[in-house]
């Protein structure tokens, strides 16, 4: 360290250490320096002949350190200036400290001298505060002394609706009683204390008449309120007087509000704020609910429901009217009172049919709800007015009824129609029992087809059910349809059980049997044909989305209508047979082939029979044809596998041949309608009997086994038994060709096509009347 730095760090010598304590990197940076010197030289000077350009290094570097140095004591110098007058700044701020610590002890000696004087304006002080209570007092007594007089007025005043003079009246006092309160609350805080509950409670009880004449005049001011839609059509001057009444209290409350916030430190007056503006969107909500409060739901069941909400309706659309062209005129602007009217009203509307929905209300009242809430409430000549629209969208009012509560609704609507459903299917179901017992033929249609009022009800009632749900919407609609065709299956059930019950009491009582059962049989097929279109078109109005929508198994309406006209048929058949029955056992007898009497009689009851089953629609008439032709062969058949004929010889085969043909050919005369209409069935039952002719008049026997394989062919339901019956008939076939014929039988056995309808199936044939049967022959 040089003598400057020791001069200038400080006077005492002992403050100077040594330069190995004060620097210890210098050493440290000088080893490095030597060290990074001698690794430069051995690469500059590695060869002899470097050692020439040695003075030229040397020269170089010492210029280089002699700028470093020049340098280095620029940058010294600069600091040891800086270090200089930092030191004199010291020095003037001690300086001026002294200075000042000397004024502040002149000053508090200063002051305790004074404090003598100043216990003696104390009791000036004293008389200060006292002068101003007294100028208070006095300037209030004036005041007072009026607030009586000046409460009778004002009460006087809200009395006779004079609001405006009521309220500035009003205003008055309570700035009155304001300003009191506050002068003895400063009195109070100038000296140190707060304000007496005795002398808040005096000046409370001596204003008591002003928190009278508040209440008096909100009561006033809210009756006026309530009753704005009335008084708007006659004088809306009071209803003016009120909303300017709101405002100024509305200014106040926001003034005294803001003065608090402010920092003044004024307590606010007592019931401040008021809110009044919030109190009259509150009384306006309340006068909208009273047209809903006194509803019950004894005034308003049956078609007075439908009335109620169509007073509504109206009585709604004429306030709306009086509020935007009359009310929104007499409030400010930020009102919004059309808005605030839509709200309220729909609100208490929301409240009131949730209040009805919950009702044990009937269909037709849970129509007219949803009707109205669905329909009529969004239309034109409601809340969809154009000159609403645009408050509504702005408003978002939300449903009148939550999804929920719709579902709910159209839930208890199904059940109530479906109830009322089911009690007159039960109905048209009995008349329909009870027309079964006429003794008269049934109605027919404008084309002569038998028919009841039976389907004619059903199908009219589940029409209308549907187009009326309709008028809701497709949801419902597509549930009423659900409902019909699930009803439409149970009637369908009952249907059948009562032609089982009618065809059991017919066969019951043989002497006392109705002469129309037939007709009424036929009748029924009929309708079954006509429910089965209404059916369809029923399931045709469902939108495709519903299939998945019920939890239940869908209904099958069809089905049943296919088991009830299957029974239908089958009765139907059943008196065919019953009626054919008589002159069966005539047939394929010794009489018969000499005198074919049977075959005639046969044919009169089958030509009445097709003569009624063309009363019945097709395609039911058809198949009641079909199965009249197929019913006579098959007993003709039958009649033929009994054996009362077996042939004793050629002629006679020949006769049994003839007299067949010309059974089969009265057959077909009968049964040639069919062909006409086109409505050939795939197996002919009738072509049987040339083929069975063909079997009885061959002459070889030889060829028997030919015949049979074709048989065979042509009707491969047809067993042994019935080819052995044949070959009885016969009566010329020897042991060997009854064996080889029905060993090809058995071997052959072809399947049953696809489509064939078996024929011998339903023939069967009789026991053998021998006792046993020998080892050596077939059993036939």
């Amino acid at each position: 360290m040089s003598a400057g730095d020791q001069k200038d760090g400080g006077d005492k010598p002992e403050d100077v250490v040594p330069e190995a304590e004060v620097w210890p990197e210098v050493e440290r940076a000088e080893c490095l320096a030597r060290g990074a010197a001698l690794k430069w030289a051995s690469g500059v000077f590695c060869r002899p002949e470097h050692l020439e350009r040695l003075g030229q290094y040397k020269k170089r570097e010492s210029q280089r350190t002699a700028s470093v140095h020049t340098r280095l004591k620029s940058m010294v110098q600069s600091y040891l200036e800086g270090v200089g007058w930092g030191l004199e700044q010291l020095r003037e701020a001690r300086a001026e400290l002294k200075e000042v610590s000397h004024a502040l002890k002149k000053a508090g000696l200063e002051s305790d001298r004074n404090a003598d004087g100043v216990k003696s304006l104390e009791r000036l002080r004293d008389v200060s505060v006292d002068h101003r209570q007294l100028l208070a007092a006095v300037s209030n007594l004036p005041r007072l002394y009026s607030v009586r007089s000046l409460v009778l007025e004002t009460e006087r005043l809200v009395e006779s609706r004079r609001l405006l003079e009521a309220h500035a009246r009003l205003m008055d006092l309570e700035h009155w009683q304001d300003d009191i309160l506050w002068q003895l609350h400063g009195a109070a805080g100038t000296t140190g204390s707060a304000l007496c509950a005795e002398d808040r409670e005096l000046v409370d009880k001596y204003f008591s008449g002003v928190g009278q004449l508040v209440d008096a005049l909100g009561k006033e001011l809210w009756a006026v309120v309530s009753s704005a839609l009335a008084l708007a059509r006659q004088n809306p001057t009071p209803f003016v007087s009120a909303v300017r009444i709101v405002e100024r209290e509305e200014a106040l409350d926001r003034a005294l509000l803001e003065e608090r916030g402010g920092g003044g430190g004024r307590p606010l007056p007592p019931g401040r704020p008021r809110c009044w503006r919030a109190c009259f969107f509150q009384v306006l909500e309340e006068a909208v609910s009273a047209r809903f409060r006194s509803v019950s739901y004894l005034h308003t069941r049956g078609p007075g429901l439908a009335g109620h909400l169509s007073a509504l309706q109206h009585g709604i659309m004429a306030d709306l009217a009086t509020v935007r062209h009359l009310l929104e005129h007499c409030v400010p602007p930020h009102y919004q009172l059309t808005g605030a009217y839509l709200r309220a009203t729909h609100r208490c509307l929301h409240a009131h049919l949730a209040q009805v929905s919950s009702w044990d209300l009937e269909s037709g009242e849970i129509f007219a709800v949803l009707n109205w809430v669905l329909h009529i409430y969004n239309s034109p000549d409601m809340m969809g007015h154009p000159e609403l629209v645009a408050e509504m969208e702005k408003e978002e009012l939300g449903p009148l009824i939550s999804s929920e509560g719709l579902e709910q609704l159209q839930s208890k609507y199904v059940q109530s129609v479906r109830k009322s459903v089911s009690e007159w299917m039960h109905k048209a179901l009995q008349v329909e029992l009870q027309d079964w017992q006429r003794d008269q033929e049934p109605d027919t249609d404008h084309e002569g087809f038998y028919q009841t009022s039976l389907p004619t009800i059903i199908t009219q009632m589940l029409e209308e059910n549907a187009r009326v749900a309709l008028m809701i919407g497709e949801s419902l609609r597509d549930q009423t349809i659900q409902m019909g065709l699930y009803e439409m299956e149970n009637l369908l059930n009952r249907f059948r059980e009562a032609l089982v019950d009618f065809g059991k009491e017919h066969r019951r009582d043989p002497n006392n049997k109705n002469k129309f059962y037939l007709h009424y049989l036929l009748a029924s097929i009929s309708n079954c044909i006509i429910l089965k279109k209404s059916t369809e078109s029923l399931q045709q109005q469902q939108s495709s989305r519903s299939a998945g929508q019920f939890s239940r198994t869908p209904p099958n309406p069809l089905a049943a209508l296919d088991r009830a006209v299957r029974r239908a048929c089958r009765l139907v058949m059943d008196q065919l047979l019953l009626d054919l029955q008589p002159f069966l056992p005539g047939l394929l007898t010794r009489p018969w082939l000499v005198q074919g009497d049977p075959a005639p009689k046969l044919c009169r009851v089958l030509e009445r029979h097709l003569e009624l089953y063309g009363r019945v629609r097709p395609p039911c008439r058809q198949r009641l044809q079909e199965e009249a032709q197929w019913l006579m062969v098959v007993e003709y058949v039958r009649a033929l596998m009994q054996k009362k004929l077996v042939c004793r010889g050629g002629e006679e085969r020949r006769q049994l041949a003839q007299r067949m043909l010309q059974d089969d050919q009265l057959f077909r005369e009968i049964f040639h309608s069919l062909e006409a209409d086109g409505s050939v069935p795939e197996v002919n039952p009738l072509a049987l009997l040339p083929v069975l002719v063909d079997f009885i008049r061959l002459k070889d026997p030889g060829m028997l086994i030919l015949e049979v394989s074709g048989l065979a062919a042509k009707y491969p339901d047809i067993s042994e038994e019935h080819v052995s019956v044949l070959l009885d008939v016969r009566g010329d076939v020897s042991r060997d060709i009854r064996g080889a014929v029905l060993d090809l039988l058995e071997q052959s056995a072809p399947p049953l096509p696809a489509g064939y309808r078996p024929i011998f199936t339903d023939i069967l044939v009789p026991p053998s009347t021998l006792a046993f049967c020998l080892p050596t022959a077939k059993c036939a």
